[in-house]
């Protein structure tokens, strides 16, 4: 299927709501600064009606609903507090939510917590063991602050709570019809990518009657995991930005496997031909070749251009790639390449290509040829 272009992000969003009409599940790879939170609000948007909602939603609004007082007058009784006013929390207060986060929390967690329904607070302790050998003794801190992440995990273990009651046909979440989640591996410890992939595909998939779901990453690994645990019960999808600031460009990848880097060479390969080159396009080539240094344990991506000792353009091709990835060159507002800098991309781009082959036929009119 070729690639879908949407004038704004309005369009894209109504777009998948007609999808999820023919699938349950639909999964979007894109790097940050696409528009992925953007597109998760304009997809809640179009479900508001008055006071009705229709969709359930964790970015990264979802954790300005929590917020710290951190006591500062006494430093002892630390809290996180709760907007009440949030339909997030509709049965907060009957359903029975500490012992349902609990569950779900002790997954990935050491730390406990108490949440207050008529202070609207939660309060974390964490158990800690002191002395040694037979001396050993276990001491709980109470109203301790926990750190960055382990707040994101509690607020993550939080929404899959309420998901579970949705999926178990609550009253108090019977107004979700869809579920939209965009990036929780940003707030989350990345070594747990698998095991949360793994844990929401399989809450996801356990009932035949759950909402339709959209989820979207820039994180590849817990990505693919997903492509692989919803297999056929998933659109897939890579989104893009348009040339145009305010365009976006829908590439369905449903029929073929995902690999980030690869769809990122085949996008510039598209680009260097057709001469549609931004700035930014070299700080995503950067990206691909510091990957590939990695993979192939190279010290440095330098050495993957893999420049003649006698090219004179030698150290020009990590000069501009280190000049253009390091400038102000926003992935929000994209600013076209001179002519130049476009042959020195081309050139860049094709040497990497010749010395590091990958199947010729996602790579037409020659990409693959040295300069």
């Amino acid at each position: 299927m070729n690639p879908t272009p949407f004038a704004d992000l309005h369009g894209l969003a109504r777009h998948l709501r007609e999808e999820l009409q023919k699938k349950k599940f639909i999964l979007i790879y894109a790097f940050n600064g696409t528009g992925k939170t953007r597109l998760s609000s304009e997809f809640k948007n179009l479900g508001k009606n008055g006071d009705e909602r229709d969709t359930l939603y964790f970015n990264a609004f979802t954790e300005d609903l929590f917020s710290w007082d951190n006591d500062l007058k006494n430093d002892r009784e630390r809290v996180l507090k709760i907007n009440s006013q949030s339909r997030f929390f509709a049965g907060l207060k009957e359903l029975e939510m500490d012992t349902r986060i609990r569950k779900l929390l002790d997954r990935y967690a050491d730390f406990d917590f108490r949440i207050d329904t008529e202070e609207w607070e939660v309060t974390f302790s964490r158990t800690i063991k002191t002395g040694q050998g037979e001396a050993v003794k276990s001491e709980t801190v109470d109203d301790i602050k926990v750190s960055r992440s382990e707040e994101n995990i509690f607020i993550w273990c939080f929404f899959l709570a309420i998901v579970q009651l949705v999926l178990d046909g609550a009253e108090a979440y019977k107004w979700v019809k869809y579920l939209y989640i965009d990036d929780p591996i940003s707030s989350l410890d990345e070594n747990n990518a698998v095991a949360i992939a793994n844990h929401l595909a399989q809450m996801l998939t356990r009932s035949d009657n759950g909402p339709r779901t959209v989820v979207s990453s820039h994180h590849a690994l817990f990505f693919n995991v997903l492509c692989n645990e919803l297999k056929k019960k998933a659109y897939k999808h890579f989104l893009k930005k348009g040339f145009q600031s305010a365009s976006y460009v829908l590439e369905d990848t449903t029929s073929k496997p995902f690999m980030h880097h690869l769809a990122t060479l085949v996008e510039l390969n598209e680009l260097q031909n057709s001469g549609a080159l931004g700035a930014h396009h070299f700080n995503m080539l950067r990206r691909v070749m510091e990957q590939t240094a990695n993979f192939f344990g190279f010290d440095d991506w330098k050495e993957c251009i893999k420049a003649d000792e006698n090219d004179p353009d030698n150290s020009l091709y990590s000069r501009m790639i280190d000049l253009m990835s390091h400038g102000d060159y926003s992935l929000y507002e994209p600013k076209e390449m001179m002519d130049e800098n476009k042959e020195h991309f081309r050139k860049i781009f094709r040497r990497f290509m010749t010395h590091h082959p990958f199947n010729p036929v996602l790579f037409p009119n020659d990409a693959t040829k040295a300069p």
